[in-house]
């Protein structure tokens, strides 16, 4: 599942932009094979994710998690313990952040780990009950939740840039570059 991509373009894109373009092929095709997934879109999740290299597989979860956690504090929160309550899902963002040896949105993740399991998150997935108005009414939740969201929104540009800048040094796991 290797894009393909000009010489031209790949250089040219800025960090943003290159994150994005790795991405959108990706998630077009996962949102493609969910909407054909009329049985186990488990098992049509884990096959979409075996056919990625190791560097997609760090892309993937994170770009998904970024896509939502940087909507607001509410979706931070929620989508954090939703992924949490995942175990293969969030080990993966934090395992995607080593592979891009981004530690720290690393250290981000494990704080919000810990965090979130001092208010009993996560629940197994069967289980979860996390609301976006957690926040609204539980004071001390909130007020734990404020800073790990400011710091992701202060380190997550940094984070994007140290990913870009590893695809473009790493680009065969990303992009077939054609001159």
């Amino acid at each position: 599942m290797i894009i393909q991509m000009k010489r031209q373009e790949f250089d040219s894109l800025a960090d943003e932009a290159l994150f994005n373009a790795c991405f959108k092929p990706l998630i077009l095709d996962y949102k493609s094979r969910m909407v054909k997934q009329t049985e186990n879109s488990s098992m049509a999740k884990e096959l979409f994710y075996k056919e990625l290299t190791t560097g997609q597989k760090a892309l993937f979860v994170f770009h998904v998690y970024y896509d939502h956690a940087i909507e607001s504090k509410a979706e931070f929160y929620w989508w954090s313990a939703y992924f949490l309550a995942q175990p293969k899902i969030w080990s993966a963002i934090k395992v995607g952040m080593q592979y891009f040896e981004e530690e720290p949105m690393y250290l981000l993740l494990e704080e919000t780990e810990l965090v979130l399991k001092r208010y009993n998150c996560p629940n197994p997935i069967e289980k979860f009950a996390v609301s976006r108005e957690d926040l609204d009414r539980n004071s001390e939740l909130s007020a734990s939740i404020n800073p790990l969201y400011i710091h992701f929104n202060e380190i997550a540009p940094l984070t994007i840039k140290r990913i870009s800048d590893f695809i473009r040094y790493n680009h065969e796991n990303f992009v077939k570059i054609e001159d």
